[in-house]
């Protein structure tokens, strides 16, 4: 059988909806809710072992929860707040006062020396940078209020029609405002390609998930080397090569390189990646999947589900 790390959606369940995982060895996708529908401390200690792997793949930066901040005070560290709920009127103050709305969606870019004050209590994902921004990304990215953030399909979101918003970029023919060391695009999925990002020269990802349908899920594994050929997979092995985690608003999915993910159902998802959204550093493995099905001979409902195929009832 493989050696699995598996966290509550893909084994044992939390009775508080906590879901978590063992710090393994190999990279591993990890779910924490970040609303208030679990206990309290279940979430913090989530979220803690969260941040602590976070930290320690990525060196120089950090990650912080606020569920209701109504003040960053002036520090020397870059800042990049996603707000993730309520909504308030926000003033940024260094040696000029920028103001403006913020609500669910929108993010805030703080420089060093600048506070953010906000006249009502929101929830706040924090991440703070090594590298500064370019002079020309703004305070406030509002991807539903700024002109320049256009839906943009592709990716995760390939249909005519999707709701794909990129509000920072590694390169500029799909956003205006470039960040190399962090970037960001709010996207509804529908139903996106099996992929992994590489270990060299790849980033983390993060799914902060702001609308879900019932039925959104992620599709995830720790096991690219066994979907790739390079471990032996037998029939008994097929039922823990992948996983299914349930999406709901308010969840926090982090991914780290190598590990493999496919969205499904409708979420709409702030997708964050650390560094950037390097090009080249997306590789699909449908293709892998489908020939696994074909060479054990596996058929629906016991066959890996593959992009671009009929869904097994379930």
């Amino acid at each position: 059988m493989l050696a699995m790390a598996l966290i509550a959606s893909g084994c044992a369940s939390d009775p508080n909806g906590v879901e978590t995982a063992e710090a393994p060895g190999r990279p591993t996708a990890r779910a924490v809710i970040l609303s208030e529908s679990s206990v309290l401390s279940e979430r913090l200690d989530a979220f803690e072992d969260l941040r602590a792997e976070f930290a320690a793949r990525n060196p120089g930066y950090g990650l912080a929860w606020n569920p209701k901040l109504e003040l960053d005070s002036a520090d020397e560290a870059t800042r990049v707040h996603f707000v993730q709920g309520g909504a308030c009127a926000a003033t940024v103050t260094s040696t000029e006062e920028r103001s403006s709305d913020l609500r669910v969606g929108d993010i805030v870019v703080l420089r060093a020396g600048e506070s953010l004050r906000c006249d009502a209590p929101i929830a706040s994902l924090r991440f703070e940078i090594p590298t500064p921004p370019p002079d020309a990304v703004p305070t406030f990215v509002r991807p539903d209020f700024d002109p320049l953030i256009t839906d943009k399909p592709g990716g995760c979101a390939e249909e005519e029609d999707a709701y794909r918003r990129i509000l920072l970029t590694w390169q500029g023919k799909v956003g205006p405002y470039l960040y190399h060391a962090i970037n960001a695009h709010r996207v509804r999925i529908l139903d996106s390609f099996t992929h992994y990002h590489p270990a060299e020269g790849g980033f983390d990802e993060f799914y902060l998930v702001q609308e879900a349908p019932e039925g959104a899920e992620l599709i995830v594994s720790e096991h690219l080397d066994a979907i790739q050929g390079i471990a032996a997979v037998t029939r008994d092995d097929i039922p823990e090569l992948l996983r299914r985690i349930p999406l709901s608003a308010g969840d926090l999915v982090y991914l780290p390189r190598t590990v493999v993910h496919r969205g499904l159902g409708g979420a709409v998802v702030q997708v964050i990646t650390v560094p950037g959204f390097i090009p080249g550093a997306e590789i699909g493995v449908d293709a892998e999947l489908a020939r696994l099905n074909q060479r054990l001979g596996l058929v629906a409902p016991e066959a890996l589900p593959v992009h671009g195929t009929p869904a097994a009832p379930r």
